[in-house]
């Protein structure tokens, strides 16, 4: 797969969200929802032919956009289409943080296949998968708050945007832990060669 593609291609995972932001503004409710699957749907396909495959990520929110947006169709009610990034961080970040305490985690193991000689101590990869599930988990929760008692403006910037600046955030954070668990673990190494 293509980086470059892979990165023009994000832009097509906000047209649900975007279409049913417009549409709802401008629309009845039932006009907006049929928007946002509508173009759930064209995202699945321009994924396909964009990038040859569809992720399994990209599966999964689309049969939560369908369901949801099917439910929410059917109460007239557009709470149902803008929970999908609530279940959508609650699974990811609870399925990280089961794997994890079941044994190896995922990015562990998806590391190892990639190359068996770990740029990065497994127990910091490990530490960085937790931590990374509960962001996961904390930010789902947080977007079914958004859902229940944000504006559909509120929603759409923390569905888009503002998880970028969140997981930036997070990550700068992650970055700065990281970087002194490793000085910390090569000064132990230094000292107990000496």
């Amino acid at each position: 797969m293509d980086p470059k593609k892979a990165n023009k291609f994000a832009f097509f995972s906000f047209l649900p969200a975007l279409a049913f932001w417009y549409l709802e503004e401008n629309y009845p409710l039932k006009v907006a929802l049929t928007g946002g699957l509508a173009l759930a749907v064209l995202e699945i396909a321009i994924e396909r032919i964009w990038l040859g495959h569809v992720h399994k990520i990209s599966k999964f929110n689309f049969v939560l956009i369908l369901l949801l947006g099917g439910i929410s169709l059917l109460g007239d009610s557009g709470i149902w289409f803008k929970l999908q990034p609530c279940f959508t961080g609650v699974f990811m970040g609870g399925f990280l943080i089961f794997a994890l305490i079941r044994g190896e985690g995922m990015l562990g193991q998806m590391m190892k296949e990639m190359n068996p000689e770990l740029p990065m101590p497994a127990s910091l990869l490990r530490s960085f998968e937790w931590h990374t599930g509960v962001f996961m988990f904390i930010y789902g929760s947080f977007m079914g708050t958004v859902a229940f008692w944000g504006t559909t403006d509120q929603w759409l910037f923390f569905k888009t945007l503002g998880f970028y600046i969140c997981f930036a955030v997070f990550a700068v954070v992650e970055i700065y832990f990281i970087r002194r668990k490793m000085r910390k673990l090569i000064s132990e190494n230094n000292s107990r060669r000496l």
